[in-house]
This record gives structure tokens, C-alpha cells and sequence, in this order.
């Protein structure tokens, strides 16, 4: 329950799939990564920038856009993705929720391609029997499509043409806005996402995290169209975006390919902003309640954490498995078979700043708050007094490599991993996070632990479940 939690508080979807395609594992070898700042034979325009672990990093010289290439030709098949450095770690108070917004405006077209030319993207991919999607996060919006080779210019040249040349109408915002309004009132029906909302509201003070990815109703409902032509021409440029295509592909033809309809787009005409806010040491434990209808009451302990990208990463994994992963692990051993909670769960969000480590309880009926927030923390301390076991720490590697390979299994699956990772800040942590994760001991668990889980830096959250109002005379 836990995980889809996290995924609809975090992750923002916009469902265009369409006919599915058989897709390709491409798992990398970990190798260390060759810095070579040369031009590509027969691809005049771009340099290489490093390899590793079989991807490719080049850079298009005349405006900066970012290309990763991961060849594999096990099938016919190519995943082309684009993602943008910009998500609602962006976003300030009144365009909280633009980015989710201008994602859904990206698929009304564009002089070029539309509907009523009958090459608009969704028409091109139904054609071609095509899957494709796109999303908003914290720290990064993707587009996505998998395709036959055959068809991979006429996607490339639509997802090109909308990096500049998007349609942004107010009949159009008017509509998504309603779309966008559906979701989130969605969202506000299930008690646990808002007391998660609520949770990290708390946590962060003044990093942006501390807004939804979907925004704030009033923000959804008002932000002018011009303020979306604003923060797309901020952001929608080349040099804030990397294309990843992963699948069938020769080096040379896809790069002429991208050269083709990306390189017509110069580097944007002013900085990409950069965020410098940073959030402030918290010095004492921060509470939130949050009274709905609902069935049972739900406990959140959440602890602000290093970046994705920080070292520590790969102990915090070990120990949200340790405590987590399985009927064996440590919180259902002390909540679930105690009958204090239907599920426990740990995780760690990684984000390109401070991320946000969890741990969540469900409780069954009579159990109390209380009981549930002893018992969370009783785990968590006994890591931190009496460590971990090498077994475990052994077992829940095992672990990680089976899961890790399920969510590396075909080209779409490969892309969207490299796209979590470029937006946390290095898409190379695609490649050299299970190695880390391999390193891991059980003195580093019990060190993160102590480290990063003080009382005095949580935020708790109760979800209380009330009885529903009813009105007079019903």
C-alpha cells in the first residue's frame, strides 16, 4: 500500500499508452567510465563526452543537448525518451502544479503536428502500434515512447518539434485544468496521500519539495496561460534536457537522426535557473494530524535525508530492506505478526536535494497511534544500539539484485531508471549504485542510522479517521 502511496504523491502520470510492444532487457556492465572529449567519427556535430557500463554520453555541440545511447538489438525495438531538468522543485507559490499542467498541454500539438492534420502523436504511435507516456516528479518531466525502428524518425521528429513549437491555447489549459482538477480531488479522497502531502509540507521548510508535484487546487485552477508560455520558454530548451534512446540503434544514424530535428534549436537564450535555496537544520520534532472519514488510522515517521546522489544512499537502501522487504523483515515481524498493523513499510525518496526517508504503519482496528509510533521507533533504535546481522545485510543484497534486474528488464524499463537518475543529478548512479549497494556493511547500517534518525528531526504524521458528516435531517 505504501509503495502506491509514494508513487501517486511523487510521480505524476499522464496515461497515453497505446498498443504495447515486446520489449528488450539491457542491463549495462559496471566498468569504470571513459572520459573522451573527441567528435564522433561520421557524426560531425557532437563530442563524447564518457561511456560506461555500455551507455554513451555525447553532447551536441551547437546547443548543448544531452544524448545517452544504449545500443542492444536482441529486437526490433527502440525506446526514445526526453527528459527535462524541470519538475516542482521549479515551482513557486502561485505556479505550484505547472509542470504536471504544461505535461498534459504538451500532447495538444503544434502547427506541424495535430490532430486535424492527423499526425499528432498520439495518431502517428496508434499507427505504428506505438506505446508512449509521459511524467512529472519533483526533479524531472519525461516523454517517452517505444516504437519499431522503422518508426523511430517520425517520433523523434514530434518529440523534437514540441520542445519549441508547442500549441499553448487557453481552451486547451481550460480543459486539462479540469483533467488535472479530477486528479487531484482523487488524490484528496485517499486519507494516506494526504497525510503523506501533510507529512512532507511539514518536513520541508523552504525547499520547494514541500509542495505536491501536483500543485495546489487554487494554483491549478488560476495560474494564467501566460504564466505556462513563461516557464515553458525557461525550460524547454536543449541544454535542460536529455534524450536517452535505448534499443536497436548504430551510433552514427541516431545521432544524425537527433542532430536532424534537434539541432535546429539553439541554447536558450538566457541561464537555466538554478535552485539555491537550502532548507534549514531542523532543531526539534515536528507533529501533524490529519482527521478525515476514513477506516483505519495510519502513522508516517519521516526524516530528512542526503541527496540521491550521496554516498549513504546505498546503506539507507540495506536498511529500508532490512526493515522492510519481506514477511521476514524486521517491521513485519514487529508490527504486522503483533497485529499492531496490516502493513509497515520503509523507504527512502531520493531527490536531487535533501530527500526524504519513511517509515509507515497501517493500523489494524484497535491499535492505537501510539502503540504504533513506540513500535516503529523501537526498530529503529535497536538498529542504531544493537546494529545489524552480516546475514541479513547478505540476504537483502540478494535481494536488491533480483529487483533491481526486474526493473532493468526491456528498453522502457532501461529508460526510465536513467531518467529517475538524471534527475537526481547523475545518470551514471544508474551503473554504480549496486556496486555501492555491494559495498555496504552492516557498521555502515548501523551508522546511517544513528546518524540521520534523531528524534529531534522527525515529522511525525497521524492520519485519524473521523465519521463522515451527514447532513440534517438525513
Amino acid at each position: 500500500m505504501f509503495e502506491s502511496i509514494k508513487r501517486i504523491s511523487r510521480t505524476i502520470w499522464t496515461s497515453l499508452a497505446v498498443l504495447a510492444l515486446a520489449s528488450v532487457a539491457a542491463q549495462a556492465a559496471p566498468d569504470k567510465p571513459t572520459l573522451q572529449p573527441a567528435a564522433v567519427p561520421g557524426s560531425a556535430g557532437f563530442s563524447h563526452v564518457k561511456s560506461l557500463g555500455g551507455i554513451d554520453e555525447y553532447r551536441l555541440d551547437s546547443n548543448g543537448l544531452t544524448v545517452l545511447l544504449v545500443p542492444d538489438h536482441s529486437a526490433p525495438v527502440v525506446t526514445f525518451e526526453v527528459t527535462y531538468q524541470v519538475g516542482s522543485r521549479n515551482e513557486v507559490t502561485g505556479t505550484t502544479g505547472a509542470t504536471h499542467i504544461l505535461e498534459h498541454m504538451m500532447f495538444k500539438g503544434s502547427d506541424a503536428f495535430n490532430d486535424a492534420k492527423g499526425n499528432s502523436i498520439k495518431q502517428m504511435l496508434e499507427r505504428v502500434g506505438g506505446q508512449f507516456n509521459a511524467s512529472t516528479s519533483f526533479d524531472r518531466t519525461n516523454y517517452f515512447a517505444t516504437v519499431g525502428r522503422e518508426s523511430l524518425e517520425s517520433y523523434v521528429a514530434i518529440e523534437a518539434d514540441r520542445m519549441r513549437h508547442l500549441w499553448l491555447h487557453e481552451a486547451d489549459r481550460q480543459a486539462e485544468m479540469t483533467v488535472v482538477r479530477n486528479e487531484y480531488e482523487r488524490g484528496k479522497n485517499d486519507p494516506e496521500n494526504v497525510l503523506l502531502e501533510e507529512v512532507m509540507a511539514a518536513a520541508y521548510v523552504a525547499l520547494p519539495y514541500h509542495h505536491p508535484t501536483i500543485g495546489w487546487k487554487s494554483d491549478i485552477e488560476h495560474v494564467p496561460i501566460a504564466k505556462l508560455r513563461e516557464f515553458y520558454d525557461t525550460f524547454y530548451w536543449p541544454n535542460n534536457a536529455t534524450v536517452t534512446v535505448v534499443g536497436d540503434i548504430e551510433t552514427d544514424a541516431v545521432l544524425g537522426l537527433i542532430k536532424k530535428y534537434y539541432g535546429v534549436y539553439p541554447h536558450s537564450p538566457a541561464p537555466i535557473p538554478t535552485i539555491y535555496t537550502e532548507e534549514p537544520a531542523q532543531s526539534g520534532e515536528r507533529r501533524v494530524v490529519v482527521k478525515r472519514p476514513g477506516e483505519l488510522g495510519a502513522i508516517i515517521i519521516a526524516h530528512k535525508v542526503p541527496n540521491g546522489r550521496d554516498a549513504d544512499q546505498a546503506a539507507l537502501e540495506m536498511l529500508d530492506a532490512i526493515l522492510s522487504s519481506g514477511k521476514n523483515a524486521r517491521l513485519y515481524r514487529s508490527l504486522v505478526d503483533q497485529g499492531l498493523a496490516l502493513s509497515a513499510a520503509a523507504g527512502t525518496d531520493v531527490f536531487h536535494d535533501l530527500s526524504l526517508h519513511t517509515l509507515y504503519a497501517a493500523l489494524t482496528p484497535g491499535t492505537t497511534h501510539e502503540q504504533a509510533e513506540r513500535a516503529l521507533v523501537a526498530e529503529l533504535n535497536k538498529i542504531k544500539t544493537s546494529g545489524v546481522t552480516p546475514a541479513e545485510v547478505a540476504s537483502v543484497k540478494q535481494q536488491y539484485i533480483a529487483e533491481d534486474a526486474y526493473k532493468r528488464d526491456g528498453t522502457a524499463a532501461v529508460a526510465s531508471e536513467l531518467s529517475e537518475w538524471i534527475g537526481v543529478g547523475d545518470w551514471t548512479l544508474y551503473i554504480t549504485f549496486p556496486q555501492r549497494v555491494q559495498q555496504v556493511t552492516p557498521a555502515d547500517v548501523q551508522r546511517v542510522a544513528k546518524q540521520y534518525f534523531g528524534a529531534d528531526q522527525s515529522t511525525t504524521g497521524w492520519f485519524v479517521p473521523v465519521a463522515p458528516k451527514t447532513e440534517k435531517g438525513s
